[in-house]
């Protein structure tokens, strides 16, 4: 047996290493762990203990279980402290990417992918050491029991790999955030998400390929040519949702509107939460929550608020026909003077039409964008109070408030 060398507990790859190399003497350790009385060597003992642990269950001494058996306990206690010293270090080659992102936060996401991986793959590479009992290799509808194992085994191993990807794309994808979040664009939060989402997909559908291929021994190529046959006819039956796909993709990249924007459609206004790969999601002002299709936000007319330069407010004055030529002369010019109030940055007033119902004035004003919604209906009540304190002040009456009968007799 060679010399025992001093390890370090800081580093667990020695003691991986240290543990790896004792286990090529594991049989020397089985055969005389047992043998208690060392210091009285009994030669009874000693060929007893040798003919137990050569005795054979189902194909193998059992001596090999308790190999097995040992290597799978050992990396079972020893599993936490390797998956977090690979985490760790693999958190090191990312730090300078990743500074705001919490350090615990990172392994509890890559460790316990990192534990299962690690059991698994190094249980079947120990339980391989074994031979498969002759008693077990039954048939079931034409599949041993055996290759009924393997192919259990390898889709195990691909889906525990392939989760611990989606675990790392999800952290590619929380340092691509935390850079994004430095810019005022909210155009790179929208494409990390989308993306993000994107690729788990694409790495589900390669999980799914593997698993045909290892567990079921199909052949991915010709797999994937009668998946595009069918993937053709798929397409067809499903025409709607790709169209929905693809208009997402026009939205990224022509932008019509990103994340964070207050929108007009479908006559629904409300502010864009999500852009996913099928449909957009609004949060409306009357605070519901609406699915739109991306093919419908592509092809209708999406008025977009939050690019407008300024905020326009509106107002048609119905004047009695009772008011005359030189009182409407007056009126006009008080009125422009009226809304010279701070926050409004250019007015148009004028007499629009007038009628055998009313004079109407049109009053149309505007105001910066930078202004809250409170602040821009505060103003509104503001101009309108000074309107109607105008009009009673010039002695002028609304046409709906005459309501005189005037009865002509012939």
């Amino acid at each position: 047996m060679g010399s025992l060398i001093p390890i370090r507990k800081s580093k667990p790859i020695k003691i991986l290493i240290r543990i790896f190399s004792s286990l090529q003497h594991s049989k020397f350790f089985i055969r005389y762990s047992l043998s208690l009385p060392l210091l009285y060597p009994d030669p009874l003992y000693l060929a007893g203990m040798e003919k137990f642990l050569q005795q054979k269950v189902l194909d193998n001494t059992i001596e090999s279980y308790l190999y097995v058996l040992g290597t799978i306990l050992l990396i079972l206690l020893i599993k936490r402290l390797i998956s977090k010293y690979l985490a760790k270090l693999l958190y090191k080659l990312v730090a300078k990417a990743a500074k705001n992102i919490a350090r615990q936060s990172f392994l509890d996401l890559v460790v316990q992918p990192l534990d299962v991986f690690l059991v698994l793959i190094i249980s079947i590479i120990t339980l391989d050491k074994l031979t498969f009992p002759a008693a077990l290799n039954f048939t079931i509808y034409h599949v041993t029991f055996r290759q009924l194992i393997d192919s259990i085994t390898a889709g195990t191993l691909v889906i525990v790999f392939i989760w611990l990807c989606l675990r790392v794309i999800e952290f590619i994808a929380m340092i691509l955030e935390e850079k994004a979040n430095l810019t005022k664009d909210q155009t790179d939060n929208q494409l990390i998400v989308f993306f993000k989402d994107f690729f788990k997909v694409i790495m589900v559908i390669i999980g799914i390929l593997l698993i045909l291929r290892f567990s079921f021994n199909k052949n991915i190529g010709n797999l994937l040519t009668g998946l595009s046959i069918v993937g053709a006819a798929i397409a067809l039956a499903t025409r709607e949702s790709m169209e929905n796909l693809i208009a997402s993709f026009i939205i990224f990249f022509d932008k019509p509107f990103i994340t964070g924007d207050l929108v007009k459609v479908n006559n629904f206004t409300g502010t864009i939460e999500k852009i996913g790969l099928r449909s957009t999601r609004i949060r409306t002002t009357d605070k519901t929550y609406i699915s739109v299709p991306n093919k419908q936000m592509v092809d209708t007319i999406v008025d977009n608020i939050t690019l407008r330069t300024q905020r326009k407010g509106e107002l048609r004055l119905e004047i009695s026909l009772s008011a005359t030529a030189e009182q409407l002369t007056t009126l006009i010019p008080a009125i422009k003077a009226s809304l010279q109030k701070p926050g409004i940055e250019n007015t148009v007033v004028y007499l629009m039409d007038t009628g055998k119902n009313a004079h109407i004035i049109a009053i149309d004003y505007f105001t910066s964008m930078d202004q809250s919604m409170e602040e821009f209906n505060a103003l509104r009540e503001s101009v309108n109070l000074s309107l109607i304190a105008l009009l009673e002040k010039s002695g002028i009456e609304l046409a709906a408030a005459n309501t005189d009968v005037v009865v002509r007799s012939k």
